[in-house]
């Protein structure tokens, strides 16, 4: 996909991608809502200051990609892969310290956006998705999708049933040619792990794999590098039991962050997975706009799952004096989903998972899981010894 085209013309395809918007000027005199597509094909709906903003954030995406056009002519193509600092003497001084120098750089790159046409091949490349295709036959998805063609399951059902649903309206996605490359990927993966088959959330990450990565079988990688490696076990299983363990994690983290908001929260009695969880399991590609949503992947995608953690606890931070002012449910409910949909400038975002939030290590999060883990499981344990007692009463 990438050894046909020359710098210069992957260099010109991302500019093209970079467009300026310009609402019309009836719209800005009025300050009407106006709707644009965005980089990915979905229909926005905004005021003329989010289009500003929008503009502004491309800007900042132009800028960024120069410096990586840069970075790749004086490192090389593929400089970002030589970040790892090996072992032994057999490496020089020298050689530790330019691997350190790039993870260094690496990193802060990475938090200020990897450029849309690079960003197939970095994902692919430093997700460990590269990894796990090496390790299998080059004929592996194509054999997969055609041994797995016309078997129905309980997995397969519920994707067709889902379909329609995922992301209506958008320009490809929305049309036969989408829902069957869709298809394809979430039933090859549900055959590839029974233990996960197909759990709904799966299908919005997905598509949006898809949109990124072009091919199918990229798409498939890294939708098989996310479950494997980046996320945590059980997160989709049919108990979802993983993702319970999530949510708890998050309100312990959400009392010792942001303990005024968590304080305000209990008194209102609101229990915050009420709208965490769709952000955990769709890896909030169904709240934010898909241009922030994938500069949050593109950190996940290097620095792993506690970065779901810290955007979560930024949107609830960003919007702390709103919500201690609510009265009720209703009214949080309300702030978080009006933030989330405006969320046009992702270093916003960004700025305050990292920097407000501060630092929160994988080992830490998870003592938190294992800490939370006992509970959750004995709770899911007493519910299907409950359901199980009911069906016994009913016959």
């Amino acid at each position: 996909m990438y050894g046909t085209k020359s710098k210069i013309d992957l260099a010109f395809e991302y500019q093209s991608q970079v467009a300026v918007l310009r609402p019309s000027i009836h719209s800005r005199r009025a300050n009407l809502t106006v709707k644009f597509q965005d980089l990915y094909g979905f229909t926005v709906e905004g005021n003329v200051d989010d289009v500003n903003v929008l503009n502004e954030v491309r800007e900042k995406v132009r800028q960024q990609g120069r410096v990586w056009w840069a970075l790749e002519a004086s490192k090389g193509a593929n400089w970002y892969l030589h970040t790892t600092i090996g072992q032994g003497s057999a490496l020089t001084s020298s050689l530790k310290f330019s691997a350190l120098t790039n993870a260094i750089t690496l990193k802060k790159l990475i938090r200020k956006g990897i450029p849309p046409v690079l960003r197939p091949k970095i994902w692919f490349s430093l997700s460990g998705a590269a990894k796990k295709k090496s390790t299998v036959p080059d004929s592996y998805y194509d054999d997969l999708t055609k041994a797995v063609e016309g078997k129905v399951t309980p997995a397969t059902r519920q994707i067709d049933h889902d379909l329609p649903r995922t992301f209506p309206g958008h320009p490809w996605l929305d049309t036969p040619e989408g829902h069957a490359a869709l298809r394809r990927v979430l039933v090859a993966y549900s055959f590839r792990d029974s233990d996960v088959g197909y759990c709904q959330g799966l299908n919005y990450v997905a598509a949006l794999l898809l949109l990124v990565m072009k091919t199918e079988e990229d798409a498939f990688w890294m939708l098989a590098v996310l479950l494997e490696n980046v996320l945590v076990n059980d997160c989709y299983t049919n108990n979802l039991s993983g993702c319970h363990v999530e949510q708890r994690v998050f309100k312990d983290l959400l009392a010792k962050k942001c303990p005024r908001i968590a304080s305000h929260l209990e008194a209102l009695e609101f229990d915050v997975s009420l709208v965490t969880t769709e952000w955990f399991l769709c890896l909030f590609s169904k709240s934010l706009p898909s241009e922030t949503t994938l500069r949050v992947w593109d950190v996940i995608f290097y620095e792993g799952a506690k970065v779901i953690f810290n955007v979560a606890l930024a949107i609830f931070k960003m919007k702390e004096d709103e919500l201690i002012l609510a009265h009720h449910v209703g009214e949080v409910i309300n702030v978080l989903q009006m933030t989330t949909h405006h969320l046009f400038d992702p270093d916003d975002l960004l700025t305050v998972a990292f920097d407000k939030i501060g630092s929160m290590t994988t080992n830490t999060i998870s003592k938190q899981r294992k800490k939370q883990e006992p509970e959750v499981m004995k709770e899911l344990d007493q519910r299907i010894r409950r359901l199980n007692s009911l069906r016994v009463e009913d016959k």
